[in-house]
This record gives C-alpha cells, structure tokens and sequence, in this order.
C-alpha cells in the first residue's frame, strides 16, 4: 500500500530531483533516494508504486518549483508593457530556472529516459504543453509585444540558452548571456513593437 504522508512523500520527491541530477536516470533507485532523503532503507518504497511512478512524480515537482511565487507574480502585473520590461522578464526566468540546477538537470535526464518509456513521455508531453499554453495566455493577457509564435521562439531559445549555462558554464559569460537574452526578445518580438 502507497503511503499518504504529503510532507514525507515531498521530501522523497527532491531527493529524487537530486539523485537524478547527480546520477542520472540509471542511478535513480529507491535505495539511492531513501539515502538522499536521510530516511530508512524501504521508506521510498513505501511511497511510490514502482520506480515510474517516482520518475513521474520527479518531473511534476521540477516544474511545481520552477514556478514563480506570488510576490514575483505581483510584480509583473504592475511591471511596464514594453520591450525592456519583457527582456527583464525573460532574464528572470532564465535566473530563476538556472538557479534551480539540479531541477533542470534532473529535467533533462527525464526527457532523455521518457524517449524510452512512454508512460513518462505522456505525462513530460502533456505537462511541457500545458506550460506553453500557460505562458502563452499568460503573455497574450499581459499587453506584452510580440505574439504566440514569439513566446514559443523565447521558449526554444531561452532554454538551449539555459542548458549551455548549466552544462557547460564557461561556453559564454554572464554579460554574453544577458546580451543573448536581450538580443532573443528584440530580435523576436521585432523592432517595431
């Protein structure tokens, strides 16, 4: 039987982040997470009906954490609605996202393992899409220039350029990052808006 400890099961959950992140996905086992948790040897087990489901869950709470908190929402709705505001608004994802490594490290090892098992590649589908739709309505709601097209072009961009930042951090400065940020959104959203 599954337990229902939400606290518990939260804190089984990050540790999967962090093994992931550190081992990949082959060194994710529930022993490997009862360890990074501090918790009993069988305790995973108990929380989770099979590895799967502890992937699963893995990339649901990547993204729970990757969202911005109330306060970061709050500013945005009294932020401007112009180029500047939107290239600050992209640098703070990309700061936010960056500095959540191991989540987006453990992300990408998720999508690697989910070309192999495609219940996880339902699930990672259906939560990316969601997240673009999300910030697409977000943008179109906001009075922020460009278009769909060009919140999905960010998208692309910014997370390759997120990817290079984690993995390979020396590939370009942080004053090359911020120019490749700022260059993404005029480029995009196009001179005239």
């Amino acid at each position: 039987m599954v337990r229902r400890n939400d606290e518990r099961r939260s804190s089984l959950v990050d540790a999967a982040i962090e093994v992931l992140a550190r081992e990949g996905a082959r060194g994710l086992t529930f022993r490997a997470v009862d360890t990074e948790a501090g918790v009993p040897a069988g305790t995973a087990s108990n929380y989770f009906a099979n590895r799967d489901d502890l992937l699963t869950q893995a990339g649901s709470r990547v993204y729970q954490r990757l969202q911005p908190d109330e306060a970061e929402y709050a500013r945005q709705r009294t932020a401007g609605r112009d180029r500047a505001t939107y290239t600050e608004l992209m640098r703070g994802v990309v700061g936010r996202v960056a500095g959540f490594r191991t989540g987006y490290l453990a992300l990408l090892e998720l999508r690697l393992e989910a070309t192999r098992r495609p219940e996880l590649r339902t699930v990672l589908t259906e939560r990316v899409r969601a997240d673009i739709d999300a910030n697409v309505a977000y943008h179109e709601a906001s009075g922020l220039p460009g278009d769909a097209m060009g919140v999905k072009l960010l998208i692309l961009a910014l997370n390759w350029l997120i990817v290079e930042q984690l993995t390979l951090p020396d590939v370009f400065t942080e004053a090359e990052r911020e120019a490749l940020v700022t260059a993404a959104v005029e480029r995009i959203v196009g001179e005239g808006e």
